[in-house]
């Protein structure tokens, strides 16, 4: 029987279509087509060329109708497929968003793709729905109802944004030995002991350490730092009340600071940081002489990250503290290694955020007037 479409290729498009075999780098069914194109044109017949090529003898068929048709491209090539009409569309599709933004059903902690469709089936949007099709919704719409973020949401008012301009004024401030800016804060640390040795590293082997350890306690850890003197100081203790932070308060009067006229002081909103802590613990002349010596500037309520201290105490986790230390003792002496090496190298922060860049960056925050 006379085939009646007849493929007969140049030398351009059988180089083509081998460069696009050999390239592999288009859709499986564009190489097969290819393939069926440079058989067919070397005459072998359609039913050899489908068992050679695994596809129905009418693909090779169509294929060849295509080529004689419309050309290479055209052969190569699939059609369009024309649009399917969408099952959630305008409204529907706006109250499926709202359902995934909403409050999950009872004994759910959230919506699932699976939970949603059921319940646009229950109640009457559509009569079926995959969950695929529920998924590509808040995908196309850019929304995660699923994603929390845990965040402090601040009480923004006057209060707030007094005391943002009064921190931000006060790093803003020439260095005066005689009236230094001490930011104090304090951490947690859990001491661990391993149970069994690490092994060590080894040539393509990282070291390797054993899921069981040992508690030992928790400690605390109270840090000062002078930014403009690039100073700080770490004391480990066992415990962190009123007691233990008077205690500190006498130490940076009287140890870190006692030639200093006067320290402005720069701590968050903990319960035990103010100058009544210092009357509960001392005699009230000597609580007096000490706070007489402090001037308290407290960063706003959930906005901790404007005490440079926190910073500081950062790259000494990052540094120093992210591995298992046993005990009290080991924990101090690293500590104070750790401290000595920051101290003779002068590090300090480099703080470029000032009261302009507030006003503008965060003009929202402001009450309006």
């Amino acid at each position: 029987m006379v085939k009646k479409y007849i493929v007969d290729l140049s030398e351009d498009e059988v180089s083509q279509l081998q460069m696009l075999i050999k390239k592999g780098k288009h859709k499986a069914r564009t190489i097969t087509r290819a393939h069926i194109l440079l058989m067919a044109s070397e005459g072998q017949t359609d039913q050899a060329i489908a068992d050679t090529v695994r596809v129905h003898i009418s693909t090779v068929e169509r294929t060849r109708e295509k080529f004689v048709m419309g050309g290479l491209d055209f052969a190569l090539k699939d059609e369009p497929h024309p649009p399917k009409k969408s099952k959630l569309e305008g409204k529907s599709e706006a109250f499926l968003i709202a359902t995934a933004c909403s409050n999950p059903p009872s004994g759910r902690v959230r919506w699932t793709m699976q939970l949603l469709a059921d319940h646009l089936v229950e109640i009457g949007i559509v009569d079926s729905i995959s969950d695929e099709t529920v998924r590509q919704t808040p995908k196309k719409n850019d929304i995660k109802p699923w994603l929390k973020e845990q965040w402090c949401i601040p009480e923004v008012n006057a209060e707030y944004v007094l005391r943002i301009e009064d921190l931000l004024d006060l790093y803003n401030e020439p260095y005066d030995p005689k009236r230094p800016v001490v930011c104090f804060d304090e951490c947690s640390y859990q001491l661990v002991e391993e149970v069994r040795l690490p092994l060590p590293p080894e040539p393509e082997q990282p070291e390797r350490y054993d899921f069981e350890y040992k508690r030992n306690g928790t400690v605390n850890l109270f840090a000062y730092f002078q930014p403009l003197a690039g100073w700080r100081h770490i004391e480990v203790t066992q415990r962190r009340t009123k007691h233990d932070f008077a205690k500190q308060m006498k130490d940076l009067v009287d140890i870190y600071h006692r030639d200093a006229d006067l320290i402005r002081l720069v701590v968050d909103n903990l319960n035990i940081h103010t100058p009544a802590a210092l009357y509960e613990v001392f005699a009230p002349q000597e609580a007096r002489r000490i706070v007489q010596k402090l001037e308290f500037h407290y960063t706003p309520k959930h906005a901790s990250w404007l005490n440079q201290v926190e910073i500081e105490l950062s790259v000494l986790s990052r540094q120093c503290l992210e591995r298992r230390i046993p005990d009290i003792q080991t924990l101090s002496s690293e500590v104070t290694t750790w401290e000595k090496q920051r101290n003779l190298q002068r590090t300090s922060v480099y703080w470029r955020f000032q009261t302009t860049d507030a006003r503008r960056k965060m003009e929202r925050l402001y009450p309006t007037v």
